[in-house]
């Protein structure tokens, strides 16, 4: 039987729950392992937990909330299924009333975005032609990369917009579930706003090409994007999409700033206890870190056993611990502000000397 037993990485492996995933199901009593050692805290999963596991990441994909598949599980054996299979039924028919609601209101949506593009518009096509700091650019590209989406579906997030208006260049980059922006002073620019969608692999060919060079020239015309560094130059077609109004997006309530030390704050992150959000991007298991603000200002990462989030306060929220770990790096400084607010609202990453520079990370709702 010993030899049968399946190290919770083997459990992974064969059952297709991330390890993350299992912690947490451990902990929240739906998947206990067979034996825990008492001295490395090592879970062992016996050869039965296999199959449960298997059908518990196909409910979870299915959408059945946690309640209702703690119940399945423990049915799932017995002789008498009606209890299995009215929640099966049952969860079945909220999915098919959610989708039909959903079919109706996304068909009025859709009808309302016919109606407002007839007739269709033209995009905007204003050229603009400037110089910026080449290493203030760099620092921009640098600062938002991380937050270009790869989702195939949304290729108009596929990219990092350059808004440039005002006397100052805007670089600015999400993939939905965090947003990252900069700001690059301009010169030689007195036109009207100008906007252009820069492809991913175009913004790091000129990234590529920022140097020590005092200045860059840039040129915007709605098409086509230019940079010339000196006697180096690369261009290459904008995507032809229109990119969300992000300033719209980044208008937030006031939250709890708190400077953070950036070298111990992400020592706290990558050593610290997680938990497992399933509805992730494109799925995946990922996982959460749970940021707590005491009442000193200090900036700790909140475990499983150490109370309940603190909604009231807005002194916790949750994020996805990869995209935390990488907007402080994208932020490039050893102090960083954190601004927290309501569980529900974004998370905002600062730089203190600038508040034109900075990333939003979506919350993560967890289970109750």
């Amino acid at each position: 039987m010993e030899s049968e037993m399946r190290s919770i990485g083997e459990m992974a492996r064969d059952s297709g729950l991330g390890v993350s995933a299992l912690r947490f199901y451990d902990g929240a009593g739906v998947l206990v392992p067979v034996r825990v050692d008492p001295l490395t805290g090592y879970r062992w999963y016996g050869p039965g937990q296999v199959a449960e596991a298997r059908l518990l990441a196909r409910l979870r994909r299915a959408g059945m909330p946690l309640a209702d598949i703690r119940l399945v599980l423990a049915g799932w054996s017995g002789a008498d299924t009606d209890l299995v299979r009215t929640l099966l039924q049952a969860h079945l028919r909220r999915l098919e009333r959610g989708l039909s609601d959903a079919r109706s209101e996304f068909s009025a949506v859709l009808a309302l975005l016919e109606h407002r593009e007839n007739p269709m518009t033209a995009r905007s096509t204003a050229t603009a032609r400037f110089t910026v700091s080449a290493p203030e650019l760099a620092a921009s590209l640098d600062a938002v990369r991380f937050a270009v989406s790869t989702d195939p579906e949304l290729p108009m997030l596929g990219g990092v917009l350059f808004d440039a208006e005002d006397g100052a260049l805007r670089v600015v980059a999400t993939d939905r579930y965090r947003m990252a922006v900069a700001r690059v002073r301009t010169g030689g620019h007195a036109g009207p706003r100008a906007q252009a969608i820069v492809p991913a692999p175009l913004a790091d060919a000129m990234r590529a090409l920022l140097g020590d060079d005092a200045s860059v020239a840039l040129t915007l015309d709605g098409a086509r994007v230019t940079l010339e560094a000196g006697d180096r130059q690369t261009a290459g077609p904008c995507l032809d999409h229109e990119f969300p109004d992000y300033r719209r997006l980044v208008s937030l309530p006031a939250g709890r700033r708190v400077l953070v030390d950036v070298p111990a704050l992400r020592e706290a992150v990558e050593t610290g206890p997680v938990r497992a959000d399933e509805r992730g991007p494109e799925g995946v298991v990922h996982d959460v870190s749970v940021l707590r603000v005491t009442d000193d200002g200090t900036v700790s990462v909140h475990g499983d056993g150490d109370g309940e989030l603190d909604g009231a306060g807005g002194g916790d929220i949750a994020v996805n611990r990869t995209f935390l770990l990488q907007a402080l790096a994208a932020g490039a400084r050893d102090r960083l502000v954190l601004e927290l607010g309501a569980p529900t609202a974004p998370l905002a990453v600062r730089r203190p000397e600038d508040d034109g520079a900075f990333s939003l990370l979506m919350p993560v709702r967890l289970e109750d």
